[in-house]
């Protein structure tokens, strides 16, 4: 664990330090200069363009918090560089403006967001672009799949698996679905692990932290109350909502 301490020394700001009844929305760039100028680390999501950009978004549709609506994947990156979020004055950001903006300063974590199991594109451009960026960095995903992909294009990226906590009586009815997508998981030899805070403690991530040392985040932590069970259960946080 003592390789990856710069991960978990300070808490990262969920989609940045945003703010929204205040005009700074999340996944922007009123929300990253915050978290900078706190100190805190930032967690961010990014979606792929029509012609394989990295764009920081969650969704992979406009509309909730943007002006616009469609799919991300059907347009281009100069297009999706020109849509406003909501009641600001912010744009979307490229991943490669978000790490010149950044420009190591804090500790950034890059969810990759997948819809189509067979696309690379997100995991190639991201690995481009991150191998260029002299600051700290690391990539997770819920996709097992596109971690292991990201790991054989850019093995000396840190990558990592976020978990959603698998239901019991889900596991016990498609043993095969779960014995899948546990050597799926095992193929991309994360190292780290990200949980939420709601399922925790919960064995696979103590399994995970104690006897392989894998660094544990706790997502999403939105009260003190998450915040001392993450303080517990986990080795840092992901929270939004208040500051720790």
């Amino acid at each position: 664990m003592a390789d990856l301490d710069w991960l978990i020394t300070r808490p990262l700001a969920h989609r940045g330090l945003h703010d929204e009844q205040n005009g700074i929305m999340e996944n922007t760039l009123s929300a990253f200069a915050a978290a900078v100028a706190a100190r805190y680390g930032i967690e961010c999501d990014l979606q792929i363009s029509s012609d394989g950009e990295a764009m920081v978004y969650h969704d992979d549709v406009l509309g909730r918090l943007s002006d616009g609506k469609g799919r991300l994947d059907a347009l281009t990156a100069a297009e999706l560089k020109r849509v406003a979020f909501k009641g600001t004055a912010d744009r979307m950001m490229t991943l490669g403006e978000l790490c010149d903006f950044v420009a190591g300063r804090v500790t950034l974590l890059l969810e990759l967001k997948s819809s189509l199991a067979s696309d690379r594109r997100l995991a190639t451009r991201a690995a481009k672009v991150l191998s260029g960026y002299g600051g700290q960095a690391a990539v997770m995903s819920f996709d097992p799949a596109l971690i292991a992909d990201l790991r054989s294009m850019a093995p000396r990226l840190t990558h990592g698996i976020a978990v959603r906590n698998p239901a019991w009586a889900e596991i016990a009815a498609t043993p095969r679905r779960a014995l899948a997508g546990l050597l799926q998981a095992l193929r991309a030899r994360p190292q780290f692990l990200a949980y939420s805070i709601a399922n925790l403690p919960a064995p696979l991530p103590t399994l995970a932290r104690t006897l392989f040392g894998l660094p544990l985040l706790a997502w999403t932590v939105r009260s003190t109350d998450d915040q001392r069970k993450a303080a517990r259960y986990a080795d840092q946080m992901i929270f939004e909502g208040f500051r720790p």
